[in-house]
């Protein structure tokens, strides 16, 4: 190997580690939440609010359902309803605590090595509801595990939001009423 072919490889390395180590990452001026117990945050959760992105796009009834994976990780399903084909759909995936159980940043993935932040920002003392984002302000998630919240609610997630710089003009509110079953 060529001294010049060794050092593309080694800067095409490294420049992969750096954009993929950047979808980890946590934004300016976000913190995970301390002292989470993971055993209690495992469970479905119901979306009620998110940015746009194209894996999610057009999909209401969205939910989360985490299970314990092994002592490390946790699996990950994920679930919305596509009215425009009137199908489910579904990805399955796991997640991995950057640094330990008790701190809300892990990283997700639904395929492959590609790994994606998902920072738990803000946490209900009781487990009710839970505040999301991911590497940069683009990705943002109120999570409850109910299916509706009060206008109270929202309003402090915009409030919250708002304050750290995510635009709350841009969320979409999620449909959570179920279709009628035949």
């Amino acid at each position: 190997m060529t001294r010049k072919s060794r050092t593309g490889r080694i800067g095409l390395a490294a420049l992969c580690a750096v954009m993929l180590g950047g979808c980890t990452a946590i934004p300016d001026g976000i913190t995970p939440v301390t002292g989470l117990d993971a055993e209690r945050y495992l469970g479905t959760w119901y979306e009620i609010a998110r940015l746009d992105h194209s894996f999610e796009r057009g999909l209401s009834q969205v939910t989360a359902t985490y299970r314990p994976r092994d002592a490390d990780s946790i699996s990950v399903y994920n679930r919305g309803y596509k009215a425009a084909t009137g199908e489910w759909d579904e990805a399955l995936g796991h997640a991995h605590f950057v640094q330990d159980r008790s701190v809300g940043h892990l990283k997700v993935s639904f395929f492959g090595p590609f790994h994606f932040s998902y920072v738990i920002f803000d946490l209900d003392p009781a487990y009710q509801w839970a505040y999301v984002t991911g590497y940069n302000r683009k990705f943002l998630w109120f999570l409850s595990r109910t299916r509706q919240v009060t206008q109270a609610d929202k309003d402090r997630f915009v409030a919250r939001i708002t304050a750290l710089g995510y635009d709350a003009d841009s969320l979409i509110w999620v449909d959570q009423t179920p279709d009628p079953q035949p």
